[in-house]
């Protein structure tokens, strides 16, 4: 991190990418992609606060299972409007969906293991079999 002069606190690529554990690459995706927007000296990137929080916010929402769209929008709204009662607003709407989707996984995913603990019930009962003649 350097001082900066007018702007406050500027980061550095490598130094955003250690902080967050990310790749460089990651964070050039999400500068190509507009969700984040640093600037430059010369062909050094140059992120200021509000970068390191959109990235923040966008890696937040990457481990909750959130879209870059689905990102994007939130993180947008906080600039536009409605604004924040309106991001807050979407961004819960967003968790009620992702949760219907985990719970759906869920039961997904339980019935799935009941089903291979039958079919292998079945394998282990027919192996035994074979076993005894």
């Amino acid at each position: 991190m350097d001082d900066g002069t007018d702007d406050g606190p500027t980061w550095s690529i490598a130094s955003l990418a250690e902080e967050f554990g990310v790749t460089l690459r990651t964070i050039r995706h999400y500068e190509d992609v507009g969700l984040i927007t640093p600037g430059r000296r010369g062909t050094t990137r140059v992120f200021h606060a509000r970068d390191r929080i959109r990235l923040r916010l966008i890696l937040r929402g990457k481990r909750l299972g959130f879209s870059l769209p689905e990102i994007r929008t939130i993180v947008n709204m906080y600039d536009e409007q409605p604004g924040e009662a309106g991001q807050l607003q979407y961004l819960l709407d967003q968790i009620e969906v992702r949760r219907a989707e985990l719970d759906q996984l869920r039961r997904d995913i339980d019935e799935t293991m009941e089903e291979l603990a039958h079919v292998e019930d079945r394998c282990r009962e027919d192996l035994a079999g074979l076993a005894r003649g």
